[in-house]
């Protein structure tokens, strides 16, 4: 049985103070970019896992291998800023790690989309793994760039 302190808010309110989950996380515009990318990255898989008669299988095998991997990170990162992980492990440069990782992502879906695209052989489901794969990069490149206008503005106050 765990136990959390309760505290009167003055509004009259109670609220739990940092435990629980940041469920107004997911209405945030980053929470937004991360659904989308799972999600987009989640339909990718579906489809070339579903497929039938893949035209080049190493091509494919490693689209599926990409989309996996990163499926499973950017999900631990979502959970992460959903369970207010960040604040219980400060030793972890946070805006550094998920930067890196939005960068090698974006870019290793980048390529083995178009990998996907060139080798679907006309394979509806394939063209449309490869089309969501670029979708997800896109959404990857618009988080990419979002955090590091964050981690990297510039400094309140400074005069240039």
């Amino acid at each position: 049985m765990s136990l959390t302190a309760i505290s009167s808010t003055p509004s009259g309110g109670r609220s739990s103070g940092d435990g629980g989950l940041n469920l107004g996380y997911s209405r945030t515009i980053p929470g937004l970019l991360k659904i989308g990318q799972l999600l987009s990255l989640l339909v990718a898989f579906l489809c070339v896992r579903l497929a039938r008669g893949w035209p080049n299988w190493y091509a494919f095998q490693f689209f599926e291998v990409v989309l996996l991997w990163f499926l499973v990170a950017f999900l631990i990162f979502f959970l992460m800023h959903l369970c207010r992980l960040q604040v219980k492990m400060p030793c972890i440069n946070w805006p550094l790690a998920e930067f890196f990782h939005y960068f090698v992502g974006s870019v290793l879906i980048f390529i083995a989309s178009i990998i996907a695209a060139v080798k679907c052989g006309a394979v509806s489901s394939l063209v449309v793994a490869s089309v969501f794969g670029l979708i997800a990069t896109f959404l990857m490149v618009v988080n990419l760039w979002t955090s590091y206008s964050v981690a990297c503005g510039p400094v309140a106050g400074e005069q240039e």
